[in-house]
Formats: structure tokens, C-alpha cells, sequence
């Protein structure tokens, strides 16, 4: 009976110490002009840099080469085709 007794009071001395183990008190102070803050000075970061890729010979639109193919052949053939005429007229006569 006495281990029972002594085995009860050690449950509750042991229930007692960790309930007033975790029991706790907060005290701060706090030292400090109110209304006043002070921001801190500004950091420069630098920007990262540019990244420029090049590619292996330019960027070749295929459709817009075609066009400006066509366009100077064109461009070309008509003056081509007016100076035809001309030499015609001239041989010809004509002014």
C-alpha cells in the first residue's frame, strides 16, 4: 500500500511541476521616441544584364526574301523593258 501511495504522489508531484513548468511570464520594455522612425538608407542594386543572343547567320523570314525577290526581279525586268523600248523607238524613229 505504501508503493501505491508513494507511486500516486510522485504522479502528482510530476503533473504539478510540468503544469508550472510551462506556466510563463512576459515582460518587455521598450525604450523609444514615439511618432519617430527613421527608414533606412536606400541600397543601389544594379540592373542584370542584357542578354543578346546571336544567332548562327541572322534570322532569314523565307516569305519576306521571296517577296523582296520578286520585287527587285520585277523592279528589274521593267527596266529592262523600258529600255527595250526605247532603243525600238530609237531605231525606229520615233520620238
Amino acid at each position: 500500500m505504501n508503493k501505491k501511495i508513494l507511486g500516486a504522489a510522485l504522479g502528482v508531484a510530476a503533473l504539478v511541476a510540468s503544469s508550472a513548468a510551462s506556466a510563463h511570464v512576459d515582460l518587455a520594455v521598450g525604450i523609444g521616441v514615439p511618432g519617430y522612425y527613421a527608414a533606412p538608407q536606400p541600397v543601389y542594386v544594379a540592373p542584370p544584364p542584357v542578354a543578346v543572343a546571336y544567332g548562327y547567320g541572322g534570322y532569314d523570314d523565307g516569305r519576306a526574301r521571296e517577296w523582296r525577290e520578286r520585287r527587285e526581279w520585277r523592279e528589274r525586268h521593267w527596266r529592262h523593258e523600258a529600255r527595250r523600248e526605247e532603243r525600238w523607238h530609237d531605231r525606229h524613229g520615233w520620238d
